[in-house]
């Protein structure tokens, strides 16, 4: 029985994260994390601000705001940074919806959305995706509410071109439209260079996947300086030092390095499209994906079953059980290593599925 005092959170129904097992070692392809390190200089950063944690870490991030603003091509008071980008979704929820003003995204995207509307008693429309499982960006057009977009999509890794993303910031010139950006760096384009015709589009960035912070958690939101203004009075009135001192210096660091993670991205993007080839050829059906995953069904194998039987091969995806896709899964795109050895593990299923 729930003990909240307030009802206001007694039916929540949580974000449940993808698994992180410690009772055996699995390759992880589950929760798509970068398959490789921080830079070195990203490391040092980390280590010397290590040494100063007696001391708060600056609340208004600055040195961190003006790497991203000189990164993304914006002012620095067009940057927020965050507590991992869920934070900046968090913040948009609470500044720009409520009993007036609903939310819409896609009926199958990443699954905070719904979660935030939840908590926050939010009115919420879920749109269903085309046959394709992509998004018809017709449908977010002249709303009346704040419009949620992953681009890339999550779990199926579709995207909106730019020309469809500004024709949904100008179709809503009274609500803001948030495109979340978490996957762009695998081969999308970003809407960064929109917020500067839109005063009502919200970028929101994250270092979790292209640069290898998962575990530090850091986001952005860039937006034109009025809607930044607005989520800073909202993290300042909850958590004024939401981007510990470690994560501020290994963010700059990032920047600065930002080569090597282009090359990583590169790298990823390289492994995501041999290993979609493979998967294809053992007969799977693959979306398009331009993101750090693939998305697969197979045929004959139920994806509840493709999944348990990977597990049990040592290796994690992520299963979800929404009827619509409850026979696909999600494969984030590990190291070639990991890959191969995912799809052997597949071969071998299919083989003894065969046989059965």
């Amino acid at each position: 029985m729930s003990v909240f005092r307030s009802s206001r959170f007694a039916r929540l129904e949580p974000y449940v994260p993808g698994e992180q097992p410690r009772e055996r070692k699995y390759i992880k392809l589950n929760t798509n994390e970068s398959p490789y390190p921080p830079s070195p200089a990203v490391l040092e950063a980390v280590r010397v601000a290590a040494g100063a944690l007696n001391l708060y870490c600056d609340p208004t991030a600055l040195k961190l705001r003006e790497a991203a603003a000189a990164a993304y091509g914006v002012e620095p008071e067009c940057v927020l940074p965050v507590n991992g980008s869920d934070e900046i979704l968090n913040f948009a929820v609470m500044a720009f919806c409520d009993g007036r003003i609903p939310m819409a995204c896609p009926e199958i995207s990443y699954g905070f959305y719904p979660v935030l509307a939840n908590l926050h008693g939010i009115r919420l429309r879920q749109v269903p995706l085309r046959a394709d499982l992509t998004i018809d960006y017709r449908d977010y057009l002249s709303q009346n509410c704040t419009v949620f977009i992953a681009n890339p999509n999550a779990p199926t890794g579709s995207v909106l071109t730019l020309s469809e993303i500004r024709e949904i910031a100008a179709s809503n010139p009274r609500n803001v439209v948030v495109v979340d950006e978490a996957y762009v760096d695998f081969g999308a384009e970003s809407a960064i260079r929109l917020t500067k015709e839109y005063s009502n589009l919200l970028v929101t960035r994250t270092f979790s996947k292209s640069h290898s912070l998962a575990g530090g958690r850091l986001g952005f939101g860039i937006a034109d300086p009025a809607l930044i203004d607005d989520l800073t009075a909202i993290k300042d009135s909850t958590n004024p030092y939401n981007v510990n001192a470690m994560t501020q210096a290994a963010g700059i660091a990032a920047f600065k390095d930002n080569g090597y993670y282009a090359d990583n991205c590169r790298r990823v993007a390289e492994t995501r499209d041999r290993t979609a080839k493979a998967l294809k050829a053992l007969g799977f059906t693959v979306t398009d994906s331009k993101a750090n995953f693939l998305f697969v069904r197979h045929p004959n194998l139920p994806g509840g079953a493709l999944y348990e039987r990977l597990r049990e091969k040592g290796i994690l995806v992520r299963h979800f059980s929404k009827p619509a896709i409850e026979d696909f899964n999600r494969i984030t795109v590990g190291a070639d290593g990991q890959m191969e050895a995912l799809i052997g593990a597949v071969r071998e299923i299919l083989t003894q599925n065969g046989r059965e």
